[in-house]
């Protein structure tokens, strides 16, 4: 069984990894590294979640909730994503770096519980949406001039 933990905590790893390396290549202020630790710890959570209290409640009137901690993942890493959000100059910057994070501790917890076809599937919509936007924001803005130098509006 340690194995199969192994192998899932890896997966999330890689997952979050890649998309923490488009965030690194944008050069948004989480990149490969936080991905990388938000997928893993998440899937770490589930695992200890659903397996690491097993011996722990022997009589058989007590059960044990695995949803518990992974709730307590979704809310904890809105402190993690809060912290990327900055309001400056009347704009709100951030919002698609937070959601990134947030969008990685689901594919963690998901690795976490073994399904990694629905984490590997969501880790390539995830990788299409952002850069979709960035290919069609470029494609279809109309209001920039050939050689005209922007201010990045997303984030």
């Amino acid at each position: 069984m340690t194995q199969q933990f192994i192998l899932r905590i890896f997966v999330a790893a890689i997952l979050g990894g890649i998309i923490g390396l488009e965030r690194e290549y944008r050069e948004k202020a989480a990149g490969f590294r936080t991905h990388f630790l938000v997928a893993l710890g998440s899937a770490l959570f589930m695992i200890v979640s659903a397996y690491g209290f097993e011996g722990a409640i022997a009589s058989p009137e007590h059960r044990l909730d695995v949803s518990r901690i992974a709730a307590q993942v979704v809310s904890g890493i809105g402190f993690i994503g809060a912290g990327t959000i900055i309001f400056q100059k009347n704009a709100v910057r951030g919002l698609t770096t937070a959601a990134g994070v947030w969008v990685t501790a689901a594919i963690g917890l998901a690795c976490g519980g073994g399904m990694y076809v629905l984490a590997t599937v969501a880790t390539v919509l995830v990788l299409f949406g952002l850069e979709a936007f960035n290919y069609f924001l470029h494609k279809f803005d109309k209001h920039r001039q050939p050689g005209e130098v922007q201010e990045a509006k997303e984030e």
